[in-house]
């Protein structure tokens, strides 16, 4: 058995399968103007209607339709439906803080959100949508443009599986780099802890918005640094530079799960107020039943 094929686990296949990343794009009509069509003035297969974008041709709007709703619509046509996929994960040392015990069988922050990079990968191919995947640490280190034929899927997967977390994070100034690499207005799906300042973090988030790409966010936990699950006298060892420190569990646990709910609250209203999903992610919750909510969720916001 190949090894990402543990990423792509079929009760995790059957869940995803049907469900559509493309929402918000179909509905706002965001793929307007993205894809000219090489087929224009010839027949191509009709797929479905959007609503009408500022700087459609008048000719494009189905003028039968605006009679049965008085609402301007567009044909899309099979040729213009696929989009750019981005996957963009973090690799660096602390994505691979060690669960906090074995008995809880949870997996390190890195297997976690390379297995929703898989899913969402293995959604995207299938529906004939371009992936590519950018590792990053301190900086970029690989980059895959996006394609959209099914063995591309095969090729995405080895990168994610033979990738391995390790080194210094610069996540603003990653995402930064990676703006520069996307030719074309895509959707960017960043998969991270942020451990960064959140005021960087926007600024790099708005270069991609800038850029014109919708832009998923998931802030990944490792379940203990969410909940806190530490007692007594305990030694940290920051991963990344080795620095320690020793704390009373009991007594800091309240200021820190503080602190905690603050950071996630100022990265959730910096996203949103770009008008990005933000979605939390802890390492307790099946990655699975996490992903199959929020895509879910992202469709019924949308329609």
């Amino acid at each position: 058995m190949a090894s990402y094929e543990k990423y792509l686990l079929p009760q995790v296949l059957q869940q995803v399968a049907g469900l559509d990343l493309r929402a918000k794009f179909l509905v706002e009509g965001f793929l307007a103007g993205l894809h000219e069509s090489p087929y224009r003035g010839f027949s191509v297969e009709f797929s479905d209607h959007r609503k009408y974008a500022r700087g459609d041709e008048l000719r494009q709007i189905d003028w039968k339709v605006f009679g049965r709703t008085d609402r301007y619509y567009v044909k899309r046509f099979q040729a213009e439906t696929n989009m750019e996929c981005h996957l963009v994960l973090d690799r660096s040392a602390s994505m691979a803080l060690e669960p906090r015990t074995v008995r809880d069988r949870f997996m390190t922050k890195f297997e976690y959100a390379t297995a929703v990079a898989a899913a969402l990968g293995y959604l995207m191919i299938s529906q004939q949508d371009a992936v590519g995947v950018v590792t990053f640490d301190d900086r970029v280190r690989e980059y895959v443009k996006p394609r959209a034929r099914p063995s591309h899927l095969g090729d995405v997967l080895t990168v994610l599986t033979n990738t391995h977390p390790g080194g210094t994070t610069d996540v603003s100034g990653s995402i930064h780099e990676a703006a520069e690499l996307f030719k074309k207005r895509g959707l960017v799906i960043i998969l991270s802890d942020l451990l960064d300042e959140p005021e960087k973090i926007e600024k790099a988030l708005s270069h991609l918005k800038y850029r014109g790409h919708d832009v998923i966010v998931f802030h990944v936990f490792d379940a203990a640094e969410a909940n806190f699950l530490y007692e007594g006298a305990m030694r940290f060892v920051e991963p990344e530079t080795g620095a320690e420190l020793v704390v009373d569990a009991d007594a800091a646990r309240s200021g820190y799960l503080a602190a905690i709910s603050a950071f996630v609250d100022d990265l959730r209203r910096r996203s949103r107020g770009l008008g990005m999903d933000y979605v939390q992610l802890d390492t307790s919750v099946s990655f699975d039943a996490a992903l199959t909510s929020f895509l879910i969720n992202r469709k019924k916001n949308f329609l």
